[in-house]
């Protein structure tokens, strides 16, 4: 099966290529020559820049649909990245988000890397801040909701 790039890829496609599990959200792309260091394997900001594309595309796409009124700002609070295995120059590769868990104004994602095999994880913790900044916006019962019933998130 054809990978399409810079597109949703739909569970069975996700299947096709190697995921163990389809995600709510999972984008693929190539390793460009600019992704690489001096020992011809991916930088390790790439695979940051990778997940916070998704994470953004998840957020704009998968959350911002259920904010009434001024939307908050959604920022990260902590990450953790887990590399497993080196990428290099022209593997494809695809990207996944989905929530795990969450509370009143904050929500836990898990992020996958997979070319093949799962190659890094990111774990991070989402705030929902007022617009202004001032401090803590609720996330909508809507929105609590999805991330039950689309991505399989636990309370808590």
């Amino acid at each position: 099966m054809q990978l399409r790039y810079h597109t949703p890829l739909d569970p069975r496609e996700q299947l096709a290529h190697g995921l163990a599990a389809p995600q709510p959200l999972a984008l693929a792309d190539r390793v460009r020559f600019a992704e690489l260091d001096i020992l011809n394997h991916v930088n390790n900001k790439a695979y940051v820049e990778w997940f916070e594309t998704l994470r953004v595309a998840y957020v704009n796409t998968l959350c911002r649909p259920f904010f009434d009124g001024p939307e908050p700002r959604i920022v990260i609070r902590n990450a953790n990245l887990h590399y497993i295995r080196e990428m290099v120059q022209d593997e494809d590769y695809i990207v996944t988000a989905r929530v795990t868990g969450f509370r009143q104004s904050s929500f836990t994602m898990e992020q996958q890397l997979w070319s093949g095999d799962l190659r890094a994880r990111l774990e991070a913790v989402m705030v929902a801040m007022q617009p202004d900044g001032s401090g803590k916006s609720p996330l909508p019962d809507r929105l609590l909701r999805q991330f039950i019933d689309r991505d399989g998130a636990q309370p808590g």
